[in-house]
């Protein structure tokens, strides 16, 4: 291939081979860790070994060792090189803070090889940026597999991205950024101020492998979509249309832990949570655990449905990801929770759904009680009239629930709890002791739903459950656990070509 087409290749975001495989030659295994595989291209022959089951513990993945230390104590960033091109050297960071309007300044962070990491977090990563409390950052970001999952892009191809390399997560994150004012106890404050998708997205299934049904589903697919932002939509299917609400999947500080872990599941770093309030005007308050939290943000989304059932969501990057940090100090927290326009957002995460429903309900109870100063028993029984409760997901091996909590004392969620069909939603109830068997025999219900009574292919309900179906936590007792899952049945429009 010519450098020409090597360059061509960089440029349109088809990362090969031939560029991935300088990342790993850039970076020295350690003797005692077995290295993480490089990438190939997509489609590329490797060796397969097997994937993780579903829902297995989260790995440690191996890190190489450290090369030469640096002033910081941190190994260097691997250099990128093209063949027949100079090696182009450390990034200038004076050359990152770009001036606005008024003197103001704002920095920014493009999302290179560089700038990002494939499916793993580690908090002795060096930083690619460094910013101080109350600074504003522009990030972008990639797709999947560094940018390898995008349109032509094939599920067997996306599949093998997955099996070349079990432990990793599929995500590309770009950062860390340091911020010099945070110190563990810390919290970091971290406000969304504008998000920008692509133009395109992608939702898929790998086959038999992720998900919440990969024992149904052996066979996959993968779906790309054009996202209309004028109009903040696009359809999923003819005549399926579905609203835009882009959001980070993943926004997250280091874990306190050392060594390199995949970036699959979220926990008291934030992480993979995949709520999908959490958009443009929200804010993340998150504990430190770190020095400089070291900030990470990918698994981008222009939309998801609560449950996020076939792994996927309305998966694309970011062109602008504009976000402000801010470190406040004297006010520990010792999980993360999120601000929106309206309400505070608490949430849990397990392996077990029930689990995760418990540490929800802590997190909220505790809250109630410090906004509304009342006791522990008195919040429980006020969490039931005020406390909206979701499923957030159940396929990052650590299932999350979320609840939204009203800002204004006087106002209340959307506590909707349908049982049956009804003018505004397709409807699956399910009650059951257990609340994982709650969830998926609901979720599945509604999966059929959409085959019999719309005459969608499975494949593309699994998809469309996916990204729109919105799975709610109803009355919940030690002997029941209530799923309400809905559709709106206003994302069914007229296939004119126009919308």
């Amino acid at each position: 291939m010519s450098n020409v087409a090597i360059l061509s290749r960089i440029a349109a975001g088809a990362f090969g081979a031939l560029i991935i495989g300088a990342l790993a030659l850039a970076q020295t295994p350690s003797q005692e860790q077995a290295p993480v595989a490089p990438a190939p291209a997509p489609g590329a022959s490797a060796p397969a070994p097997a994937a993780p089951a579903p829902g297995a513990s989260a790995p440690t993945l191996a890190a190489p060792a450290p090369a030469a230390a640096t002033g910081s104590g941190l190994p260097p960033t691997a250099t990128i090189t093209t063949p027949g091109y100079p090696a182009p050297g450390p990034a200038d960071p004076a050359l990152r803070v770009l001036q606005l309007p008024g003197g103001k300044k704002v920095h920014v962070l493009p999302a290179t090889l560089e700038t990002t990491q494939w499916g793993w977090f580690d908090n002795a990563q060096p930083p690619v940026l460094r910013v101080h409390s109350g600074d504003t950052i522009v990030v972008e970001t990639m797709m999947h597999g560094h940018n390898q999952v995008v349109p032509g892009t094939t599920i067997e191809q996306i599949k093998k991205l997955r099996t070349d390399f079990p432990g990793r997560g599929p995500h590309t994150f770009t950062g860390p950024i340091y911020i010099e004012e945070a110190q563990p106890g810390d919290v970091l404050k971290v406000k969304l101020n504008k998000i920008v998708p692509r133009a395109y997205a992608a939702n898929f299934n790998v086959p038999g492998m992720f998900g919440q049904f990969p024992s149904i589903y052996q066979d996959g697919q993968v779906k790309y979509m054009y996202l209309d932002l004028d109009s903040m939509t696009t359809e999923f299917l003819p005549g399926v249309v579905l609203p835009l609400r882009p959001f980070p999947g993943t926004l997250a500080v280091a874990r306190k832990e050392p060594g390199r872990y995949s970036t699959v599941p979220p926990g008291e770093f934030a992480g993979n949570m995949d709520i999908r309030d959490f958009v443009a005007g929200s804010t993340l308050y998150v504990p430190v655990h770190v020095p400089g939290a070291l900030l990470w943000t990918g698994d981008s989304h222009a939309g998801q449905g609560n449950g996020e059932v076939n792994l996927t969501a309305i998966e694309t990057a970011f062109k602008e990801f504009n976000i402000t940090v801010e470190v406040v100090k004297g006010k520990p927290l010792d999980f993360p929770r999120i601000e929106t326009a309206k309400s505070w957002i608490t949430m849990g995460f397990d392996q077990d759904l029930n689990k995760a429903w418990a540490q929800a309900k802590a997190q909220t109870v505790k809250f109630l009680s410090e906004q509304r100063g009342v006791s522990a028993e008195q919040a429980e029984k006020l969490m039931t009239s005020v406390s909206d409760c979701r499923v957030s997901q159940v396929v990052n091996i650590k299932k999350g629930i979320h609840c939204l909590n009203p800002k204004n004392v006087r106002d209340k969620e959307d506590m909707e709890r349908p049982t049956k069909e009804t003018p505004k939603y397709l409807v699956s109830h399910v009650k059951d002791a257990d609340l994982n068997k709650a969830m998926n025999d609901a979720s599945m219900g509604m999966i059929k739903l959409l085959e019999s009574q719309k005459k969608i292919a499975r494949l593309d309900a699994y998809g469309l459950a996916s990204v729109a179906m919105d799975c709610r936590v109803g009355a919940i007792s030690d002997s029941e656990k209530n799923v309400h899952c809905v559709m709106p049945k206003s994302i069914w429009v007229a296939s004119t070509g126009k919308h």
